[in-house]
């Protein structure tokens, strides 16, 4: 049996800043962000907010997603964010 993958959108309160994560336990992963567990990009820019996810079968799968969308231009995933989320609200609540 594989293990899910989530891929996942954090922000910021001003929604200025767009991190882009992989994780097999979305809901764990949120909580290490939003109580800024690790030092790193997250932390330093207060992306508390999860705007956008997306669950996939299996991890390498996620991972390949994953990829995929932090080529994509800015405007690209705004407006993937918009689609299911248009008012960025944090759904991690």
């Amino acid at each position: 049996m594989t293990k899910k993958g989530y891929i996942y959108f954090m922000t910021n309160i001003s929604n200025t800043v767009l991190y882009i994560g992989v994780t097999s336990d979305l809901k764990k992963r949120v909580h290490q962000h939003k109580s800024h567990e690790y030092k790193g990009f997250t932390d330093k820019y207060n992306c508390t907010k999860l705007v956008y996810y997306e669950e996939c079968n299996d991890i390498n799968a996620a991972i390949e997603r994953e990829k995929q969308l932090k080529n994509w231009r800015r405007e690209w995933k705004n407006n993937l964010v918009n689609k299911i989320n248009p008012d960025w609200n944090d759904l991690s609540e």
